[in-house]
Formats: C-alpha cells, sequence, structure tokens
C-alpha cells in the first residue's frame, strides 16, 4: 500500500488561565513560521480590544498584527482570497461555535492551525468552542500560571468585582484583564453561590 505525503494540516491548541502565557506561545510560534517564510493569517475576536484593536497582544507587550472579526464567517470571507500556510487565532473562546467546523476544514486543507485561549471560564467550567477544539486537536498544550494568593502553579482564572470572587450567575463574557482577573489554583479559585 502506497503511503499519502504529509501535507501539513493540524490543529495546535495552547490554553491555561489567564496570565499564564497562552498569547505570547501563540506569537512565538507564528513568528516561527514567519521566519520559516511561511504565510501567516492572524484572527482575534473583536470584542477583545483591551491591548491593541489590529494586533494580538501579550500581557508582557508581545505584538503581531491580526484581523479583528466579529464572527468566523468573517475568517471565511478573509480567508476566500487564499489560504496562508498558517492561521492562528487568539482568545478562541469567544468566537462562536463555526470556528470548529472552520478549523477542521482549514487542516484537511494543509493548513497548520494554532489556536490559544482559555479552557475554563471564570466559574471554572468548560469555556465555548474550546472543549471541541482540544478534543480534536493534534496538539494540546495546558500552561499554568502563578496563583496570586499562595504561588502555587495556577490553572484557574478569578473574576474579581470590587476585590470579592464573582457570582455564579454572572455573565460569562467580560473582557478584562488585571483589573478583573487573577490566576489561581484549584484551593484558592473561589466562586459565590
Amino acid at each position: 500500500m502506497l503511503k499519502s505525503p504529509y501535507h501539513g494540516g493540524h490543529l495546535e491548541v495552547v490554553v491555561g488561565p489567564m496570565f499564564s502565557g497562552k498569547s505570547e506561545e501563540l506569537i512565538r510560534r507564528l513568528n516561527r513560521s514567519i521566519i520559516a517564510r511561511q504565510q501567516v493569517a492572524v484572527f482575534k475576536p473583536a470584542i477583545d480590544d483591551r491591548y491593541h484593536a489590529a494586533h494580538v497582544a501579550s500581557h508582557s507587550g508581545q505584538l503581531t498584527p491580526a484581523l479583528a472579526v466579529g464572527n468566523t464567517a468573517q475568517v471565511r470571507q478573509h480567508l476566500d482570497a487564499g489560504l496562508p500556510d498558517v492561521v492562528g487565532f487568539d482568545e478562541a473562546q469567544f468566537f462562536d461555535a463555526g470556528l470548529v467546523p472552520l478549523a477542521l476544514e482549514l487542516a484537511d486543507q494543509g493548513v497548520r492551525v494554532v489556536l490559544a485561549g482559555l479552557d475554563l471560564d471564570f466559574r471554572g467550567e468548560p469555556f465555548g468552542v474550546m472543549p471541541e477544539l482540544l478534543s480534536r486537536a493534534e496538539s494540546v498544550e495546558k500552561l499554568t500560571a502563578i496563583c496570586m494568593v499562595c504561588g502555587a502553579p495556577a490553572t484557574r482564572t478569578q473574576r474579581l468585582i470590587g476585590g470579592q470572587p464573582a457570582h455564579y450567575d454572572d455573565p460569562v463574557l467580560l473582557v478584562g484583564a488585571s483589573e478583573r482577573y487573577e490566576a489561581r489554583c484549584r484551593v484558592h479559585h473561589v466562586v459565590m453561590r
């Protein structure tokens, strides 16, 4: 039986809590692709304008140009002009359910798809499309941050409202940074009921 040649398409997912370096890792992987002279397209959700509207930005200040989109239909429109070698998505948890079939189609067409996002919401529950992306990825890297209470490895994102833990029934989507969120370990992650 003849083997088919490797065509390069696959999904890579980078997850973890806030402040774990997900965007920084996405930027690192995309920069390596650019150094390798590959064509790269990067997308971010338009609702994430914390640091820069037209760039993926890490909390440490690293930047890479990105197209801010409102939904995956806009990503498809942009990619209709031609497929790049690599497509990156930052804050993938904020994208609509269309991201999963789009990512799979791109990988099936030979595109390397790199997605970064929160795997858990502030309540400690699976976030948006991330569980399905994680289960379908060829490669998953789960990063940790540092718990702001005890210094242990942090796997959770603590939302704070007026310095107090958020309530379980608060809206899931609330874009922010250190003014609203902290990294916490399992022991120190608190959600008010």
